[in-house]
């Protein structure tokens, strides 16, 4: 039986991994994005986890200092009554003295844990940021590809395509054949309206006029 469940849940993992490496062979971009929201999301949690942290370690230096300071009181207290010559309060001062600066000594040692956590937690929180902005990075790459890829699609069926060259073709033959009527059109006016003008400049020249007396 278990190994039937075993080759059940072999299948299907194998299965899913099929699925993610189609879907990523579709669309890598929208994969990677789900990967990016996953991983800011993580990030974002160890962030405030490094937060908590900090705050751990502000409360127990207070912690620390305080019960290293109420140490030190009650010792000076226990040599005060111990000159005093009163036992009692000796013994008080000197019970609460000790119980203060193992209360410190035991809050050192867990503030210097604190603090090896914390580097330990800002070491890896840095690597984070680092492995998402590369991610980022990533995506912009992956992007800037695809539209590269898509634009080159786009030129191609229109450079390529039977469809697109003959009625691209054709819209430039007929557009060329317009500047060339047009062309001939403007020279033909050209013309006609210089040789109207040289004639009649001719016909003012004087010497036309004694040319025709003669």
């Amino acid at each position: 039986m278990t190994n039937l469940f075993t080759r059940i849940k072999n299948v299907v993992m194998a299965d899913l991994h099929e699925a993610v490496d189609q879907k990523e062979k579709q669309n890598p971009i929208a994969l990677l994005n789900q990967y990016l929201r996953q991983s800011e999301q993580e990030t974002e949690k160890v962030r405030k986890l490094l937060e908590r942290q900090y705050r751990l370690k502000d409360e127990f230096t207070r912690e620390y200092h305080e019960a290293n300071q109420l140490a030190e009181k009650r010792k000076y207290q226990a040599e005060i009554a111990s000159k005093a010559g009163e036992t009692e309060l000796t013994q008080f001062a000197a019970k609460e003295h000790q119980q203060y600066a193992d209360r410190a000594e035991r809050l050192r040692a867990s503030l210097e844990q604190v603090d090896g956590q914390l580097e330990e937690l800002e070491s890896k929180y840095e690597e984070m940021k680092h492995k998402l902005k590369d991610m980022q990075l990533r995506r912009l790459e992956l992007m800037g590809r695809e539209n590269v890829t898509r634009a080159n699609q786009r030129i191609n069926q229109v450079l390529d395509s039977d469809t697109y060259s003959n009625k691209s073709y054709s819209r430039f033959k007929e557009i060329e054949n317009y500047l060339d009527r047009l062309e001939h059109q403007v020279n033909s006016s050209y013309y006609r309206s210089t040789i109207d003008a040289r004639i009649a400049e001719l016909e003012k020249n004087p010497k036309l006029d004694e040319s025709k007396s003669i």
